[in-house]
């Protein structure tokens, strides 16, 4: 690695977070669950499948329109275990506090948390509390961790995608990080903008109920919706062509990004989902995901191919073609 330290560029979910877990953490701890790089990691306990995840969140500011730390954490992490088809079960939490927290911020948290997991249909069961001296810690750092049971017949890797496949995004992208940097830098646009942070475990459910074969899922959180697709690119070996005249983004949020100079592709998300399925359950898929709440804007964004193997295209809105990389360095610090 060329940084000799850590930078926050080692956080954005973009190229530098990949080349810190594959060289320091993939290196040491190398076994076949890790080096998938997925959301979670799946396994069989006793001949029952099961899925394991775990994150941490850090975001600032703590409360922001559309959500809060609270159910950002709980969200993240249903969302994971989705991700890897399992229906999320049982969460566990890990709060450190800074000393100074005003005890009525870290009620409001705690109740968003269990509204949160109610709504997900999941138990908070078990956590841990710690409390830092004052300016150690910005406010609350949050760690949840989650375990869920798999769905039978069902493989979900970045692995098996594959020439063909269709590639569906559920909904608008990039409202997450545009929210938070519009409360963090005190911007103001003609609308409100609000997180999309949402329990996507019901919305995976509607897609299995078109079809069991569900290559990859995907929540494009750090790094955007250009970097997943980098990630599973690259871990599957095939190429990606998207069409950007398919990709749903808000016209408020389309013109934040100009104003600000950021591609929607490397913005955050946090309740949006990315699936890749076989051509012939496409359709079948799309209806059922506009069916549900969380998916009414879905849309169908592109395809797998065999050209150019490892990486993503995108046919622009102006009829060229541009390749799309993962973000290089940190685009918006602190958004989860």
């Amino acid at each position: 690695m060329a940084h000799q330290e850590i930078v926050l560029a080692h956080g954005s979910g973009g190229t530098m977070s990949r080349q810190l877990v594959e060289e320091i953490i993939v290196r040491e701890f190398a076994n076949p669950h890790l080096e998938v790089l997925h959301d979670g990691a799946t396994f069989s306990v006793n001949g029952t499948r099961l899925a394991f995840s775990t994150d941490s969140y850090v975001i600032n500011p703590i409360f922001f329109p559309g959500g809060d730390i609270g159910s950002l954490a709980v969200h993240g992490t249903v969302n994971d275990l989705a991700m890897c088809g399992a229906k999320p079960l049982y969460l566990s939490v890990g709060f450190i506090l800074e000393e100074g927290l005003p005890q009525a911020d870290f009620r409001r948290i705690v109740r968003s948390m269990r509204d949160a997991a109610a709504a997900a249909g999941v138990a908070l069961v078990t956590g841990d509390t710690k409390v830092v001296d004052r300016g150690k810690v910005d406010k609350i750092f949050i760690s949840t961790s989650g375990i869920g049971a798999m769905r039978e017949g069902v493989e979900i890797d970045p692995r098996r995608a594959r020439p063909g496949d269709r590639i569906i995004v559920s909904g608008t992208i990039a409202d997450h990080g545009i929210a938070i940097l519009s409360v963090r830098e005190g911007l103001e646009f003609e609308t409100v903008i609000a997180s999309d942070s949402a329990a996507l475990n019901g919305l995976v459910d509607a897609i299995f109920s078109a079809t069991r074969d569900v290559r990859v899922l995907r929540d494009p959180t750090r790094g955007g919706l250009a970097s997943a697709l980098c990630e599973i690119a690259g871990s599957s070996g095939q190429g990606i062509q998207l069409e950007e005249t398919s990709i749903p983004v808000r016209e408020d949020v389309q013109a934040a990004c100009e104003m600000l100079g950021l591609d929607p592709l490397h913005v955050a998300n946090e309740g949006k989902l990315v699936a890749f399925v076989p051509e012939a359950d496409a359709p079948a898929v799309l209806e059922a995901m506009r069916a549900h709440p969380l998916g009414r804007d879905a849309s169908i964004i592109g395809e797998v191919t065999a050209e150019h193997p490892g990486m993503v295209f995108m046919q622009t809105r102006v009829g060229g073609s541009r390749i799309v990389d993962m973000l290089a360095g940190e685009q918006l610090p602190r958004i989860c």
